[in-house]
């Protein structure tokens, strides 16, 4: 069943990283579910908002806390196109969603090359999900603007 859902929802995420990439940001898109049930939608939004911290998991979660009522991700999977940086990451500590799946990994900047003990202890992480997709996307972006 996991899987699923899983593919479901990244597949979404993916959407909302093209909708980033059509508005001239970094093609990164996340979104929350708690179960079968999608709580927030998030795009990179850095460019729009003069705002580095603007990224596509800070939105997602900060809308899904708001739609649960409460400041934890308990009970709760983010799914993101990119692995989170150690700001998101540091982030996600505190939200503590039970589970963060990602499709692309980041080798320049990605969470787990700093410090993989960035997330919740209770928080599983896994990536690769629909990785190929999110990495053709990243990559199509930065040949665009090269």
């Amino acid at each position: 069943m996991f899987l699923d859902l899983d593919t479901r929802f990244m597949r979404l995420a993916l959407q909302e990283a093209e909708a980033a990439f059509e508005a001239g940001e970094v093609p990164v898109g996340a979104v929350v579910a708690a179960g079968p049930r999608l709580l927030a939608r998030g795009r990179n939004q850095t460019e729009l908002l003069h705002d580095v911290s603007a990224h596509a998991e800070f939105i997602a979660a900060t809308a899904a806390v708001g739609a649960l009522g409460g400041k934890y991700l308990t009970g709760c999977t983010l799914y993101v196109t990119l692995e989170p940086c150690p700001m998101c990451a540091g982030a996600l500590f505190w939200y503590r969603p039970d589970r963060i799946v990602y499709a692309a990994s980041d080798p320049k900047r990605g969470a787990s090359l700093y410090n993989p003990t960035l997330y919740h202890p209770r928080t599983t992480v896994q990536g690769g999900l629909l990785a190929d997709e999110a990495a053709g996307l990243l990559a199509e972006f930065f040949r665009m603007r090269r």
